[in-house]
């Protein structure tokens, strides 16, 4: 069956840096686009950025020119570096992907920026 399992989460100071990383089971990984969401406390989950089986990248406007997806297909796992972090942008961040009407998601990774 498919799984997704994120790690890299974790505290961390305003301005600091950390790399999430999404590794996938029981799919051909290089034929699935990839996406990254996260959701903070009282708030809905949004998508944060995605990137495609050719590796094109989109982001949300707030996380634009500060976060970087990437993928590695020979290990199954999508990155989603994060430079510049700021207290906002803490919440459970969750990888997931999609097949026709099928939704696969981890069981996402807490980020907390806090000084």
């Amino acid at each position: 069956q498919v799984r997704l399992v994120e790690s890299g989460g974790g505290l961390v100071q305003p301005g600091e840096s950390l790399r999430l990383s999404c590794a996938a089971s029981g799919i051909i990984f290089s034929t699935y686009t990839m996406y990254w969401y996260r959701q903070a406390p009282g708030k809905q989950r949004e998508l944060v950025a995605s990137i495609t089986t050719a590796g094109s990248p989109t982001y949300a406007g707030s996380v634009k020119g500060r976060f970087t997806i990437s993928r590695d297909n020979a290990k199954n796992t999508v990155y989603l570096q994060m430079d510049s972090l700021k207290p906002e942008d803490t919440a459970a961040y969750y990888c997931k992907t999609t097949r026709w009407t099928s939704e696969y998601w981890g069981q996402g990774t807490q980020v907390t920026v806090s000084s």
